[in-house]
């Protein structure tokens, strides 16, 4: 250790140019202005971290109100579906009852159209049959009865006949 103090070693005068910096970084006040820049640091990363972590705070409350409008926009939908479907249902109702109404209207006019036309062909057969027993009664009278007995008896039964049958 002695030679460290000798000023022709090596050692000497690191010991020396250790001190001068030393005393240089002392006086430059380096270690504070370090302390000072890993304060400032500190304080960046500080903000850094509140800023992430107020991020992250209204990250989770928009997709909460997300996860809220997803669940309302469902419900809403559900709401939708069901009118929806209850309205079909009533006017399924609706369109089949005014088919049953239809149809029974339709059934009415054809049975009424029918007994129509049935009675006009009943009338029709009538007068028909009117017609040929007046033609027999006729023919009948003229070949058995003869001269103005007859002729007068046969105007007197066609015309009381016809009126009788129809």
């Amino acid at each position: 250790m002695a030679h460290m103090f000798d000023p022709a070693a090596a050692e000497f005068w690191v010991l020396v140019t250790f001190l001068i910096f030393m005393g240089i970084v002392f006086y430059l006040r380096v270690p504070a202005l370090i302390a000072k820049a890993l304060d400032k640091r500190a304080d960046e990363i500080k903000t850094e971290l509140d800023e992430a972590r107020r991020l992250r705070e209204e990250a989770q409350q928009l997709l909460a109100d997300y996860q809220r409008k997803a669940r309302e926009a469902e419900e809403e939908a559900k709401v939708i579906v069901e009118q929806a479907k209850h309205e079909a249902e009533a006017l399924a109702a609706e369109t089949k009852k005014s088919l049953s109404e239809n149809l029974a209207r339709r059934t009415k006019l054809a049975e009424e159209k029918i007994a129509r036309a049935e009675a006009q062909a009943v009338s029709e057969v009538r007068a028909s049959a009117v017609e040929a027993a007046v033609g027999a009664a006729e023919t009948i009278l003229k070949e058995r009865v003869s001269g103005n007995v007859a002729k007068g008896l046969i105007d007197t039964s066609i015309s009381d006949l016809k009126g009788k049958l129809n």
